[in-house]
């Protein structure tokens, strides 16, 4: 008899797309532009992170169009390690104007060609 894999837990994404976050140990803040429900990198990007900060693969990942004081970048983050961010700046990233076309404090509002 063929055994039937388990199904992954059921997590739900506590950021949606659009939504400004903050890491929550490193210093970099960044906006909401894809969510994966449970870890989906590499495993040698998994393995890269110290064991001691190495978050668990089964809650959501997000995709972040990030910052910090010396420039911009793309970030993959496990959900525990972010928190909503309270600045009211918005995030300094080249790629924000193809993807969102206004910004509201903590939020980014994303272009209509890209809702389905």
């Amino acid at each position: 008899m063929d055994s039937v894999p388990a199904a992954p837990p059921v997590v739900s994404a506590r950021f949606g797309i659009g939504d400004v976050v903050r890491h929550r140990l490193l210093d970099f803040r960044g906006v909401v532009f894809d969510v994966d429900p449970v870890f989906a990198n590499t495993e040698e990007w998994y393995e890269a992170i110290p064991v001691e900060i190495r978050p668990s693969k089964d809650q959501p990942f997000y995709h972040l169009l990030a910052e910090n004081a010396e420039s911009s970048y793309v970030a993959y983050v496990s959900q525990q390690n972010l928190v909503r961010d309270d600045d009211e700046d918005p995030i300094d990233h080249p790629a924000i104007d193809g993807l969102f076309d206004h910004f509201e404090p903590g939020r980014y509002h994303l272009r209509r060609e890209h809702r389905h």
